[in-house]
C-alpha cells in the first residue's frame, strides 16, 4: 500500500486536500449507488478538517539549548537531534535504526567518551520514549537527558564522571509515526498503535472512516445532541458538562461520539480509523495472540520499526539498565507483568526496590509499584523482552498525574475524596466532581484551552446537534507550562540509576610464597554501586555468559583456583577444571574474593584479567616472589 503521509505529495494543506479529493472518488468508484449528495457533503467536510491548523501544537524554531515550554513535532524532534550530534561531535553518534510503517526514521543517539573506553565495554543505559504515539512527553523527557549529558559535560563533575562512565543509547521517538499524527493532525488522543490499515468495518476499504474536524478548529472534539431520553442531562453546578441522569430521570442529551461522518456510506461514522497494534504488546517476550492480549498483532515482532529496534538492542550486549517512558498515572513500574512468570530473585528485588523507592523520592507523588501486582497484567511488552531475554534491569515510566490539575486550597484537597452525592452519579459512569475540578484548572490555569464551549453544527445524519468539550491537550499529558518540572524530575531518575550501574575494582590483596615454585594468590573484586554486573535472573536462565576471572602467563601453572568463602580461616571453594578460569557475578554493593595456587618461578609475570558485559574489564599484572 502507498505511503501517502509519508510522501512529499500528501504533505501539508494541499497535499491534505487531494488526499481527500482521491478518498471520495475512490469511495464513489467502489460504491457506484452513493448518493452524489452525501459526496459532496463527505468532501466538503473532509477538505475543511484536512485545511485547519493544528490548535495547541505549534511549530518553533529548533535551537540549543532546547526549551522545553511546548512539545516537539516530530520534525522538530529530528532537527534537535541533529543539532545535538553537530554541537558534540565528539561524545555523541546518530543512527537511523530502522523505518516506520509509514516510513519515517526511528533515530537512536549513543553517548559516550570514546576518549574513557569503547562503548560496549562500559555499562548501557537504554532509554526509549513515546512507542505510543499519544504518549508523547517521553519524547522531551529524552531530549531533555540528552542537553543535560552533553550541555553539562565538562562542567558539572557528577555528569561528567556519569558519561566518562557509562555509554547512553536514547531513543526519543519509538513510534514516530503515532507522534507524527497525534501532533499533526487534528484527531482526539488516538493513533497510540502503528499504522496498520486494517478493515476494521468489513467492507473491503482500508482505514476509510476516521473521525474528522468538522467545523474547522484544529480539534476533534465529541458530538452531542438533545434527546429527552438520554441518558445524561445538564450539570446544575456547570452547564458546560453532563452528568448521567439517575434510575427513573428524564434525560436531556444523548452523546454522539468523536466528530466525524459517515465517510462510506455505511450507516455507521467513525468505525474504520488507523488499524491497531500496540507496538507495546508486539515484542519477543511472553507473547499472546489477539484473543489473549488486545493490539498483539499477528506474530511478534511483526512492526517493522520493532523488529529493527530489537536487532539494534541485541548487538549492544552492555545494556545493564531499561527505562522506557509511557503515560499516564505518575507510576514506576517493575515486572514480572503476568502471575505466572512468579516473582523475580530475590537479590535483583533488593535492587529494585532501591531503585524505586529514589524514584518516588525525585518525583513526589509517584509510586513504584509491580505491574502485573498494583496495575494489569501485559504480554508481549518491551519491559519482559529487555528483563527476561537481555539480562537487563528495566522500568517503565508512567508520566504525569491528573491530580495536579486541581485548583483547591489546602482546606480542600484534604476534604476531597470525603463521601458525598457525587459519588451516586460516578457509579453510574460519570465522575462530576473531578469534571468540575479540572474545568477550574482549565480556566484559571490554562486559560480555557483544554475545553470548547458548545457550538451549534448541522450534522449531515444527526440533524442539529452541538460540538465541544474537552481538546486533545487535555488527555494524557500535562499542559506545557508543567513540562518543565516533569522532564527535569525523570531524566534524573534515569541519571540517578545510571550512577549505579555496576563500578566494579580489582585488587590483588595478597600475594604469599606457600612452597618451593608455589605462590598464593588472593583476589577481591568490589562493586560499589547498587547494580550487580549480572543479574540473578540472567545467571539462573544461563542468558549470556557469566563473568570471567582469569589467570595467565608464560612458564605458570595455576594449580588450584577458587572462590574464597572465608578469609582467616582459609576456606576455599575450589574449581575441579580449568581453574585458571573462574565464572562468577558480582552483587552489588558487595565484594567476591578468590584464591589461586599457582607453580611457578620467583619472579614469573602473572596477568589477571576480569571482564563482564555489563562491569566492563579490568587487567592486572603482578610478579610473584622477589621484591
Amino acid at each position: 500500500m502507498r505511503n501517502e503521509t509519508a510522501s512529499p505529495a500528501y504533505r501539508g494543506p494541499a497535499g491534505r486536500n487531494r488526499r481527500a479529493k482521491e478518498k471520495v472518488l475512490i469511495l464513489q468508484k467502489e460504491l457506484p449507488g452513493i448518493n452524489m449528495k452525501f459526496l459532496i457533503i463527505a468532501l466538503t467536510v473532509l477538505l475543511l478538517c484536512l485545511s485547519a491548523n493544528t490548535a495547541g501544537f505549534k511549530t518553533h524554531k529548533v535551537s540549543l539549548p532546547l526549551s522545553f515550554d511546548y512539545y516537539y513535532t516530530f520534525d522538530m524532534v529530528v532537527d534537535a537531534l541533529k543539532q545535538l550530534h553537530k554541537t558534540y561531535p565528539k561524545l555523541t553518534e546518530l543512527e537511523i535504526v530502522g523505518k516506520s510503517e509509514e516510513g519515517r526514521a526511528i533515530y537512536c543517539m549513543t553517548v559516550n567518551n570514546p576518549k574513557t573506553g569503547r562503548e560496549l565495554d562500559k555499562p548501557g543505559i537504554f532509554v526509549d520514549g513515546n512507542i505510543h504515539g499519544n504518549e508523547i512527553q517521553g519524547g522531551e523527557v529524552s531530549l531533555y537527558l540528552l542537553q543535560t549529558l552533553l550541555g553539562k559535560y565538562g562542567v558539572n563533575k557528577e555528569i561528567t564522571k556519569l558519561v566518562d562512565k557509562n555509554c547512553f543509547y536514547i531513543v526519543p521517538v519509538l513510534n514516530p509515526d503515532g507522534r507524527y499524527h497525534f501532533l499533526e493532525d487534528a484527531g482526539p488522543s488516538n493513533n497510540r498503535g502503528l499504522r496498520r490499515p486494517h478493515d476494521d468495518d468489513g467492507d473491503g476499504l482500508l482505514d476509510e472512516d476516521f473521525p474528522e474536524d468538522l467545523d474547522g478548529d484544529g480539534n476533534i472534539c465529541r458530538m452531542r445532541k438533545k434527546d429527552p431520553n438520554g441518558r445524561f442531562k445538564t450539570d446544575p453546578e456547570d452547564p458546560r458538562l453532563m452528568i448521567p441522569v439517575k434510575p427513573g430521570e428524564k434525560g436531556e442529551w444523548t452523546r454522539l461520539g468523536s466528530e466525524g461522518i459517515d465517510n462510506d456510506g455505511d450507516g455507521r461514522i467513525n468505525e474504520d480509523s488507523e488499524g491497531y497494534v500496540d507496538p507495546n504488546r508486539n515484542w519477543g517476550y511472553n507473547w499472546m495472540p489477539d484473543y489473549v492480549q488486545r493490539g498483539a498483532g499477528d506474530y511478534p515482532f511483526s512492526g517493522v520499526g520493532l523488529k529493527a529496534m530489537a536487532r539494534y538492542i541485541r548487538k549492544r550486549t552492555n545494556i545493564c539498565l531499561y527505562w522506557s517512558f509511557h503515560n499516564t498515572g505518575g507510576m514506576y513500574l517493575r515486572g514480572p507483568a503476568t502471575k505466572a512468570e512468579g516473582e523475580y530473585p530475590r537479590s535483583d528485588v533488593e535492587v529494585y526496590d532501591f531503585l524505586g523507592e529514589q524514584t518516588e523520592r525525585v518525583t513526589p507523588g509517584y509510586r513504584y509499584i509491580v505491574l502485573w501486582k498494583d496495575l494489569y497484567e501485559t504480554y508481549g511488552d518491551s519491559l519482559g523482552w529487555m528483563v527476561k531475554v537481555n539480562g537487563a534491569f528495566g522500568f517503565v515510566a508512567e508520566l504525569f498525574m491528573s491530580e495536579t490539575e486541581t485548583f483547591k486550597t489546602i482546606k480542600e484537597t484534604k476534604e476531597a475524596g470525603k463521601p458525598g452525592e457525587e459519588e451516586e452519579g460516578h457509579r453510574f459512569g460519570g465522575d462530576p466532581a473531578s469534571q468540575r475540578e479540572k474545568l477550574k484548572f482549565n480556566d484559571h490555569l490554562t486559560q480555557g484551552e483544554l475545553f470548547k464551549p458548545w457550538k451549534p453544527f448541522k450534522h449531515p445524519t444527526y440533524g442539529n446537534i452541538e460540538i465541544g468539550g474537552w481538546t486533545r491537550l487535555s488527555r494524557r499529558i500535562s499542559h506545557p507550562f508543567m513540562l518543565n518540572d516533569l522532564v527535569h524530575r525523570n531524566a534524573s531518575v534515569v541519571i540517578f540509576s545510571a550512577k549505579h550501574t555496576p563500578e566494579v575494582s580489582l585488587e590483588i590483596f595478597d600475594i604469599k610464597k606457600t612452597g618451593q615454585n608455589l605462590y598464593r594468590v588472593r583476589t577481591r573484586l568490589i562493586n560499589s554501586k547498587a547494580v550487580p554486573s549480572m543479574s540473578q535472573q540472567a545467571a539462573r536462565d544461563k542468558i549470556y555468559p557469566k563473568d570471567m576471572l582469569t589467570v595467565s602467563g608464560k612458564g605458570i601453572k595455576v594449580a588450584a583456583g577458587g572462590r574464597l568463602q572465608d578469609t582467616y580461616r582459609d576456606v576455599v571453594s575450589y574449581k575441579e577444571f580449568r581453574p585458571e578460569i573462574q565464572f562468577l557475578s558480582v552483587p552489588g554493593f558487595s565484594k567476591v574474593e578468590h584464591q589461586f595456587l599457582i607453580a611457578a618461578a620467583e619472579g614469573a609475570q602473572v596477568t589477571i584479567k576480569y571482564s563482564s558485559r555489563h562491569a566492563g574489564k579490568i587487567v592486572k599484572t603482578i610478579r610473584l616472589g622477589g621484591k
